[in-house]
């Protein structure tokens, strides 16, 4: 199945890709790698999911938060490839930061939602490296950002 496929038989949709909320690209491209600036879970322009988990932000919320993230970084990518998703050759790492209450520990369980993701829409290519970090607070309040590292041809 092709990611578009795959996509739609998952009922989703890439979004617009991003504007930067700060001095920054979306994306820079070296060689055949993609590295993908951190994507907040944006929808629609509004931020999904803000504050702490689990104290503000439910654990679903926040793992809902993640596959946003991650849909926003895919449209990211898909401009820097012209769209055509069979050039992508492995998603190779994966950074998760979660806003996260103290002495809170299931940062890894979020991230998931953003890792199972790509493991469906790209099989074994969707399969990675994968750092998730809690922290005590992320750009305009979000719950979770995610980065990811794509190699391409």
């Amino acid at each position: 199945m092709t990611f578009e496929q795959q996509l739609a038989t998952l009922g989703l949709t890439l979004p617009a890709a991003p504007k930067p909320v700060a001095a920054y690209i979306p994306a820079v491209r070296t060689g055949n790698l993609i590295y993908v600036s951190g994507q907040l879970p944006m929808k629609d322009g509004q931020l999904m999911a803000t504050g702490p988990v689990p104290s503000v932000c439910s654990f679903e919320a926040a793992q809902a938060a993640a596959r946003q993230c991650v849909l926003n970084g895919l449209a990211v990518i898909g401009d820097q490839i012209g769209g055509d998703f069979s050039r992508v050759v492995r998603i190779v790492r994966v950074g998760v930061f979660v806003q996260s209450d103290n002495g809170w520990t299931d940062q890894p369980k979020v991230a998931n939602g953003g890792s199972e993701l790509l493991q469906q829409l790209f099989g074994e290519a969707g399969r990675h490296a994968r750092a998730a970090v809690g922290t005590n607070a992320l750009p305009l309040g979000a719950s979770v950002e995610i980065e990811l590292l794509v190699e391409v041809r």
